[in-house]
């Protein structure tokens, strides 16, 4: 399979037909559709249906789209960083993470690292622990930032000192705003919002006491800013971590959880991981941005 045909073989699946696709890669439509007949040959698998008006991928083919992306996005990163080799510190650091007040330091670094080296550019993909996983085992990644539970046997790792803490998103005129906190019992009874990675291990589900059947949960969401719009048009009441959504002024306030409940932070990376320079920078960056921190924090 090289990756010509792969190139093409995106373009079609992009332009949904096969006179559209040969265009905007300059090949004539015959020498298109003789490349795709011998990818699907290569692979045994049929991976477009031919409609008179469009093409739809079947479900190997949608399987091969992704897959595609990757290696492609992945081939252009190496070749980035093979041919940055020898100039000035320069390139490329992906950095996947949830949505976690914890980025600030992350940017705090980053930003202190494109002051000496102007060439540096970051990119920070949106995701859970589980899309961001998926992402660094990939190579699409080189840093994650994982809240919570970690597999200390696959990655390399370091524990950052910032901690999220669990709490509330609620409306001002909601019985709870009065609190200044929120127990197990004041939730029982009431339509909740969480988050697409909860799970009957989760940490919230044992702080509830209860089992996810026994609760009264009415959306779920991966996204913050979703679930604080469910709650402004009083769908429920969101679990989330402090100072992700900004209530002042809002008709929305957070309430913190007690008992308290915390979530630990660590940047990790592959054990197989080779970094660039510009990646090997920022991760010793950041140990001595961390390690100043601690000191002024202990003196």
């Amino acid at each position: 399979m090289e990756l010509r045909v792969l190139q093409y073989f995106l373009a079609v699946a992009k332009e949904q037909n096969i006179s559209a696709a040969a265009q905007s890669l300059h090949l004539t439509q015959p020498t298109l559709s003789r490349q795709l007949r011998e990818l699907e040959e290569e692979l045994g698998k049929q991976l477009m249906v031919r409609g008179s008006r469009k093409i739809t991928l079947t479900e190997e083919g949608m399987l091969l789209r992704k897959r595609a992306e990757e290696i492609l996005e992945l081939v252009d990163r190496t070749e980035k960083e093979v041919m940055r080799s020898n100039d000035a510190v320069s390139g490329d650091i992906y950095i996947g993470t949830g949505e976690t007040d914890g980025v600030r330091q992350i940017a705090r670094t980053a930003n202190q690292l494109q002051e000496r080296c102007p060439g540096v550019r970051f990119h920070i993909v949106s995701g859970d622990a589980v899309d961001v996983c998926e992402r660094l085992d990939k190579g699409l990644l080189d840093f994650g930032v994982l809240l919570g539970d970690i597999d200390k046997t696959k990655y390399h790792y370091m524990e950052l000192p910032m901690r999220d803490v669990w709490g509330v998103l609620m409306r001002r005129d909601s019985p709870l705003a009065a609190q200044d906190a929120v127990s197990p019992r004041d939730l029982w009874d009431k339509p909740l919002i969480l988050s697409r990675q909860m799970d009957n291990k989760s940490g919230l589900y044992r702080w509830l006491r209860k089992e996810p059947a026994e609760l009264q949960t009415v959306a779920t969401y991966n996204l913050i800013y979703n679930a604080s719009l469910m709650v402004d048009e009083g769908m429920g009441y969101a679990f989330t971590l402090d100072k992700l959504v900004n209530t002042r002024g809002s008709d929305l306030c957070f309430r913190p959880l007690r008992p308290r409940l915390e979530l630990g932070m660590y940047l990790v990376w592959k054990k197989s991981q080779i970094f660039s320079k510009a990646a090997e920078l920022f991760l010793n960056g950041l140990q001595e941005h961390l390690a100043v921190d601690q000191g002024d924090g202990e003196g």
